[in-house]
């Protein structure tokens, strides 16, 4: 039977940038490449060597995404839970649903377009 990982996933972002720049200081990730998206508008790509996420913008693109529709939220591993809530609030977002059980310790916040982000510790 074949083995899977979640390679990518591709979201929308009104301001990939910040968008960008927030991941990488939450996860330690890297900028792995930017440029024009092959339906108009453009991408960041920002992730580790493996993983990563596609954030894209175009004239389409407008926030206030609602949750669950059809995305509940994005799971994101860290190692340190109170850096990581620490880098959120910095970024003026607002951690929320902060729990302690098995098998990890999370929280959830909302980034500036809506979009509903766990972020989670096994340590």
């Amino acid at each position: 039977m074949p083995k899977g990982l979640l390679e990518h996933v591709n979201i929308s972002a009104t301001d990939p940038d910040r968008s960008a720049a927030l991941l990488e200081r939450l996860c330690g990730w890297k900028e792995r490449w930017r440029g024009p998206s092959m339906l108009g508008g453009r991408t960041i790509h920002v992730g580790t060597d493996r993983q990563y996420v596609a954030l894209y913008t175009g004239d389409q693109v407008k926030g206030d995404f609602a949750k669950g529709a059809p995305l509940n939220h994005v799971a994101l591993e860290v190692d340190d839970l109170a850096a990581a809530e620490g880098v959120v609030k910095e970024a003026g977002l607002e951690p929320f649903g902060r729990g302690d059980y098995e098998p990890g310790e999370r929280f959830y916040f909302f980034d500036w377009d809506g979009i509903e982000w766990e972020v989670v510790s096994y340590e």
